[in-house]
């Protein structure tokens, strides 16, 4: 007999394979007039996927995952972010707001205070703690620091009894789309376990605490990551083992064994896993099972689920966008969606709910591969650039370290230091410019003052103004050339400039009843988004969203 503690694991994936009367599953409620607003609305985000993957590899979607959006709803095809530091944490905190990083204080996923120089966390709030797991340092517990609010805040605002529950394999994939007034869960690596903090609880639903009891991830431990079709299926995507591939913790090469060498799961291979397709999995089988147990979309009022998979930004950090583990992803990918979305169907009922799916930013190709593309392309390493404008800032007044570090996409300048000696703080700032843009690869540095200003006509400085907020971020914003990345370790790739490669995303929709078909070739922001499922929800767009509804009725 199935233990207890397994069953409601067990009957989340049974739903998601089996039809109701089958699987034990209660049907789906009656499908809502033309005039009621979705019963449940699903925001899936896929970390580090350019829009260029999702029809890139069209030919080899299953029928039922990226192919729902792409042959059965409305897809915009040239749909951008905004602004230009391009990272995890703004475009989260972009997405259900409608508010670009500017305003939602969410400039980077980390940065440093510019009076004090401490690192900040962009979800870290000491005040509060992760539930029956260990909280580390600068940990992301709370939307604190977010300084706008959400679609779901807007929602629960109105109607109290609508639930808003986001999910990620990282705390800020979870806290930001959740936003103030919803609930965020979030994989711990350390054990394996999802978890919330006690800024939303002081102790888990009873669904949590069995999910975590039958520990699903330990299920994956020994699983082989294999191609999902033949070698030649690969043909477009560069090779495993290339020389600048990261071993990821799970090696560069497909098939891989995850836990390898293991011999008993533990945090090592709790953190591996996220590495993964199987990442993905069991992420979605923690969603399916907060769908049932908090009965989203089945209550007479609109709930709103966020899922966030981590596993597409950890793959193409390692190996980059263009590798055949990347490529290979996305295929196991699309077929885990396609699960998702069945089960979605059965429990909620196809005409009930409305999809969308994006990402929180692209990704640039690794710099050596695209070298050997003919491209100028490289790496910009922090250390010996501070270095080289610290050198530079000596040699003019004479005083060392007047850079303090480089914070989120800008170089930190001691203020402090810079008033104890005397300077003039503008003539260090330009004088620093002009050290940076000395270096390789940079582009671009704008100041303070040109980031404050009106200027609609320089070359990305409007991109880089939609990043910045001025109480947060350093003085001196950076710009690198294309194909440049910011690089902390010698290989894999990243993203973070204001690029097609990192700005252009998928927005695809799905919904029979709210959502019309075809491509919109229309350029659109992702600031859109927002205001756009708003209109759907028939509710107000978020008071600081800066896009527009893009009218997505059939």
């Amino acid at each position: 007999m199935l233990n207890p503690r397994r069953r409601l694991l067990a009957l989340a994936l049974a739903c998601a394979a089996l039809p109701p009367l089958l699987s034990g599953c209660a049907s789906p409620p009656a499908a809502p007039t033309a005039a009621q607003p979705p019963k449940l609305v699903v925001l899936v985000v896929i970390d580090g996927l350019p829009m260029r993957q999702v029809t890139g590899y069209r030919d080899q979607w299953s029928a039922d995952g990226f192919a729902r959006f792409l042959d059965h709803g409305r897809w915009f095809s040239q749909a951008y972010y905004a602004h230009g530091h391009t990272v995890t944490a703004a475009g989260h905190s972009v997405m259900l707001s409608g508010a670009n990083p500017q305003r939602t204080g969410i400039i980077s996923n980390e940065w440093r205070d510019p009076r004090t120089g401490a690192p900040v966390y962009n979800t870290g709030d000491t005040a509060y703690q992760y539930i029956d797991n260990p909280t580390r340092p600068l940990a992301g517990t709370s939307p604190r620091n977010y300084k706008v609010e959400t679609l779901g805040d807007v929602l629960r605002t109105r109607v109290p009894e609508s639930k808003v529950i986001g999910i990620s394999g990282k705390d800020r994939g979870a806290i930001l789309p959740a936003g103030h007034r919803g609930t965020a869960y979030m994989y711990m690596s350390e054990t394996g376990q999802f978890a919330s903090s006690s800024y939303y609880m002081l102790e888990h639903p009873q669904w949590v605490k069995d999910f975590n009891a039958a520990k699903p991830a330990d299920a994956f431990f020994k699983r082989t990551w294999a191609p999902l079709l033949p070698e030649s299926a690969y043909a477009r995507s560069v090779p495993d083992g290339q020389p600048w591939q990261v071993n990821s913790g799970n090696g560069n090469r497909l098939p891989a064994v995850i836990g390898d060498k293991m011999d008993a799961p533990g945090p090592r291979f709790y953190g591996n896993l996220l590495a993964s397709p199987f990442g993905d999995e069991l992420t979605l089988a923690f969603a399916r099972a907060a769908v049932q147990a908090e009965q989203l979309g089945r209550r007479g009022v609109t709930d709103i689920l966020s899922v966030s998979l981590s596993s597409h930004d950890y793959i193409n950090h390692a190996f980059g966008p263009e590798s055949r583990l990347s490529h290979d992803h996305m295929l196991h990918l699309d077929r885990h969606l396609a699960a998702f979305f069945e089960f979605l169907d059965q429990q909620v009922g196809r005409d009930n709910y409305v999809l969308a799916l994006t990402a929180d930013h692209g990704f640039t190709d690794t710099p050596e591969w695209a070298a050997t593309q003919g491209l100028d392309a490289g790496r910009f390493t922090a250390a010996p650039s501070l270095a080289a404008v610290n050198t530079a800032l000596k040699a003019r007044f004479g005083v060392d370290k007047l850079a303090r570090d480089f914070s989120a996409a800008g170089l930190l300048l001691n203020e402090r230091l810079i008033l104890e000696s005397g300077l003039n703080y503008g003539e260090v700032q330009t004088a620093a410019r002009d050290a940076l843009l000395a270096l390789p690869g940079v582009a671009a540095v704008f100041t303070r003052e040109q980031l404050l200003g009106d200027d609609q006509t320089t070359p990305f400085l409007d991109a880089m103004r939609k990043s910045f907020d001025p109480t947060r971020a350093a003085s001196l914003q950076i710009v690198l050339k294309p194909h440049w990345l910011q690089s902390w370790a010698g290989g894999g790739s990243s993203h973070g400039q204001p690029y097609e490669d990192d700005q252009h995303v998928p927005l695809l929709f799905w919904g029979p009843s709210y959502v019309g078909e075809g491509e919109v070739k229309t350029r659109v922001q992702m600031n859109d988004l927002a205001p756009t499922l708003a209109g759907l929800m028939r509710i107000p767009a978020p008071a600081q969203s800066q896009g527009r509804d893009l009218q997505l009725k059939p």
